[in-house]
């Protein structure tokens, strides 16, 4: 089971790129078209595609000056997709510069600046750096309330952030409020079948299944499932943490039968969307070899265990946690 809110750590790009003069055009010239291409590309699931477009934008804006936000800019959106494809070390340094620049160059209470202090935070808690992360969600929670309002979408953000470090800590009894909170404040500022709505509804899902909260769990789940299809695609990977999240709500109910097609929609998703070694991927794998030894399949389950490992083995050796 997995807890992405990688989305909605781009959401503040958006803002700032419909600012911008940007034309559709097919072969970018300036940062702002380098930007949004890359943002298209990301959005799609096009990952490959958007790092060329993202590191060209950063090329263009390093001669902007040292504390021109489109250097801030350019740096946190690198930084968010290598964050997504798991090159945390890689992206650390970036969120890190953004920060910097930011604070800065426009004090320390600005909203841009709690959009650097929450992606460096997931950072951490992907990493299981709790200790590092809850300050940080903490304070980009403080900005946005004073400088946004408690109703803003980026900060139901913080809220969502700060409530997914508590559920991996198993701190459910904080976390559901924080939960609840966001998705109301996300439904009334976006429309119920907004992506950020769906990852929510995924979230708070994923409570209650931590909690044997089956029944409540499974109409969130489904709901989050049906929103990402329309918003993003089938194809994209997003849609397959919420088949995966689906497919383990059955598993653990032994509806194998149910769960097995959800699995495997989740792990081609990821293998075509993500590169075959992708820590994702190998959370689907491991998922679905367990449903493989659950239906007596052995020696399927043990070639996907196998890969998966080489998988985890990559990753351990270039980002441990300390």
């Amino acid at each position: 089971m997995t807890r992405h809110d990688t989305r909605a750590m781009m959401a503040w790009l958006l803002w700032i790129l419909a600012l911008c003069p940007v034309l559709a055009i097919a072969q970018p010239k300036s940062w702002e078209d380098y930007m949004a291409a890359g943002q298209s590309a990301y959005q799609q699931g096009r990952y490959a595609e958007a790092g060329e477009l993202f590191e060209a934008a950063l090329k263009e804006a390093e001669g902007f000056g040292l504390q021109d936000q489109r250097l801030a800019t350019s740096l946190n959106s690198l930084a968010v997709l290598y964050h997504v494809q798991g090159k945390y070390a890689e992206a650390e340094p970036l969120y890190k510069r953004a920060l910097g620049i930011r604070e800065k160059a426009l004090g320390p209470a600005h909203p841009d600046v709690a959009s650097s202090l929450n992606s460096l935070a997931a950072l951490y808690r992907a990493q299981g750096k709790y200790t590092e992360a809850e300050p940080l969600y903490q304070r980009a929670l403080m900005i946005r309330e004073r400088a946004l309002g408690p109703d803003n979408p980026l900060t139901a953000m913080s809220l969502n952030g700060l409530a997914l470090l508590y559920s991996a800590q198993r701190k459910y009894t904080e976390a559901e409020p924080l939960y609840q909170r966001a998705l109301m404040m996300r439904e009334k500022a976006l429309g119920p079948d907004h992506r950020d709505v769906a990852t929510s509804l995924n979230n708070l899902a994923l409570l209650y299944y931590a909690q044997g909260k089956y029944v409540e769990a499974e109409p969130l789940f489904k709901r989050a499932l049906a929103i990402g299809e329309n918003a993003l695609g089938p194809d994209h990977p997003d849609v397959a943490t919420n088949l995966d999240n689906l497919a383990g709500l059955y598993y653990v109910q032994g509806k194998y039968s149910e769960a097995e097609p959800l699995y495997k929609r989740a792990l081609a998703i990821r293998e075509k969307g993500l590169g075959p070694r992708h820590p994702d991927v190998a959370e689907s794998m491991e998922n679905y070899a367990a449903l493989l030894r659950k239906t007596n399949r052995e020696a399927e389950a043990a070639q996907l265990e196998a890969t998966a490992r080489g998988i985890r083995a990559i990753h351990s050796e270039h980002n441990p946690v300390r």
